[in-house]
């Protein structure tokens, strides 16, 4: 097995050789500058890792992660117009630096050009990675409904909550590995084994994406911190301080997240405390926790090598300790 770095060059390496420089420009630029603006690669990693966990050609499994990471940034530059947000990765987002039609059409492109790095496959293979593609693609929209549909809402759940990160973000992590091991040749048991791997594994990421939106460094975290208190987005953090907080907490907490405050840095310091003394906080890391587990509860059932389970282990592993 290689190491972690091992998979990240090859793929920024066929990401390097992966020419969207086309007319018009005003297209296709705004592709290459959100593909090019780095992040953690964690999904394409993950495909090329598994496609070798089960002993199968990584090259091969390229494609299939060129695809993942387009469909992944297309969702990005739609899911920062929705939100207004000014920066992805430290830097403008697509709209803030050209406008916002162009965000829109040149999302929409990115989506095609995922489906057609597909194309590169035989007939079974293509068939196999684009059903379950589609059904990954359609579930992440319905997850961003969600997302939007609970910024108005009082009344949500924890499991409606968890159900929402599971469909905006876990299911394309699962989905990336499940596609190397199909493209590997591995048994049906084990491509389900290495989804539900890498859905335990999105979600325990996404809940500590929540975490260090409020409590991470904004030299490191590269958005904007604070950015999901000032667009009163029901995080794990919020629904778990509303559980555990003092009914005067509560009312202000629900106050303000139910107004636009203007002066946003006080708002989102006033949150932080709410968090951190209702123990929300805390709560948000155990379930971080529990979900990492979990997810390596399921890699002790792969039928790989104990050196290769190591790796994804470690992974795990490195993926839960990060600060950005």
């Amino acid at each position: 097995m290689k190491a972690i770095e091992t998979y990240q060059k090859q793929f920024l390496a066929y990401l390097e050789e992966y020419n969207t420089i086309q007319e018009p420009k005003n297209l296709y630029d705004p592709i290459q500058y959100i593909l090019n603006l780095g992040g953690k690669r964690l999904r394409p990693v993950l495909t090329l890792m598994t496609a070798d966990c089960f002993e199968g050609n990584v090259k091969s499994a390229l494609d299939a992660a060129l695809a993942v990471e387009v469909f992944h940034n297309f969702s990005l530059i739609h899911d920062d117009i929705m939100d207004a947000a000014p920066l992805r990765r430290g830097h403008q987002t697509v709209h803030e630096k050209w406008d916002l039609n162009t965000g829109i059409l040149s999302g929409d492109a990115m989506l095609i050009m995922a489906y057609q790095l597909f194309e590169n496959y035989p007939p079974e293979l293509f068939q196999n990675l684009t059903v379950l593609f589609s059904k990954t693609a359609l579930e992440v929209c319905e997850g961003q409904q969600y997302d939007i549909d609970f910024e108005t809402r009082d009344n949500v759940s924890i499991l409606e909550y968890l159900k929402m990160i599971e469909y905006k973000t876990a299911v394309l992590v699962a989905a990336a590995m499940k596609m190397g091991a199909i493209i590997a040749g591995a048994s049906a048991e084990d491509q389900n084994r290495c989804y539900e791997f890498g859905k335990n594994l999105g979600i325990a990421f996404q809940l500590q994406d929540d975490y260090l939106d409020a409590f991470g460094d904004p030299e490191t975290f590269g958005k904007q911190v604070g950015g999901d208190i000032i667009e009163n987005k029901k995080t794990y953090l919020y629904l778990k301080a509303l559980e555990f907080s003092s009914e005067s907490d509560q009312h202000q907490l629900k106050q303000l997240f139910s107004t636009e405050v203007n002066d946003s840095k006080d708002k989102v310091e006033i949150v932080k405390q709410i968090f951190s003394v209702s123990g929300a906080s805390e709560a948000t890391k155990m379930a971080i926790t529990s979900y990492t587990k979990t997810a390596f509860e399921v890699l002790k059932t792969m039928n790989i090598s104990e050196k290769k389970k190591q790796t994804l282990l470690d992974f795990g592993t490195q993926l839960m300790t990060r600060d950005v």
